[in-house]
């Protein structure tokens, strides 16, 4: 029995087997990995796809209102042609003394309305937010290329799999799946920021359709 058990311990039968089980593990290791890799870039490419998108559309139509409102923190120039075409008349007239008297430009004495700030305070922060969004989306996709193509790398089918499992393991620990649902968060920021703004400035101009858009955002900030 003893010599049996010699012969078994100097022979090449266990580390063989050892050998089989590993192999099969990281096998069924790779091809559970793929499925589960393929659900998770595909998912994740396709949320970043939308946040792109989105906030492409929405910065866009968001900056064209912003330049739009920008007319109150500059003087009119319609006020600077009436004055300097006052003077001409005055100095037509003879009347130098009127001419002189008059202020020669509206922007020594024009100063920006408090209201007026406020409301491009927060239509900048609204169109920051979806700019932030579309940086994080950018890099998201980035980081996920490189997951997909660098996984593996090169080596024995354990030492792939190992490589494999460190990067994923990367992911994990710096949040990933956290970072990217962050993104439509600040969408949903964004708009609100937005729809303040757009209500805040039509106010002052057309209240009844103001309290159209306030509704509007109050209905989409719940829902």
């Amino acid at each position: 029995m003893k010599q049996v058990l010699d012969v078994l311990q100097d022979s090449t039968i266990a580390s063989k087997n050892g050998k089989d089980h590993r192999s099969r593990f990281w096998g069924v290791y790779k091809r559970v990995a793929e499925e589960h890799d393929g659900e998770f870039l595909e998912r994740y490419t396709s949320d970043m796809d939308i946040v792109l998108v989105f906030s492409g559309l929405f910065s866009a139509v968001s900056t064209s209102f912003i330049v739009a409102m920008e007319a109150n923190l500059t003087p009119n120039p319609s006020d600077i042609t009436n004055v300097l075409l006052t003077q001409l008349v005055y100095i037509g007239l003879g009347n130098l003394a009127a001419a002189g008297s008059a202020p020669a430009t509206p922007a020594s004495t024009w100063s920006v309305t408090r209201p007026a700030l406020r409301i491009q305070m927060i239509a900048y922060a609204s169109l920051s937010m979806s700019l932030l969004a579309v940086f994080g989306a950018v890099l998201g996709k980035q980081w996920l290329g490189y997951y997909k193509s660098n996984r593996y790398g090169r080596g024995s089918q354990e030492e792939r799999g190992k490589r494999r499992q460190e990067k994923f393991d990367g992911l994990i620990t710096w949040y990933f799946d956290a970072v990217v649902q962050s993104f439509p968060v600040l969408l949903q920021i964004s708009l609100l920021l937005f729809g303040i703004a757009l209500s805040a400035n039509m106010w002052y101009e057309q209240p009844s359709v103001a309290w159209v858009i306030i509704a509007t955002t109050v209905f989409g900030f719940l829902f």
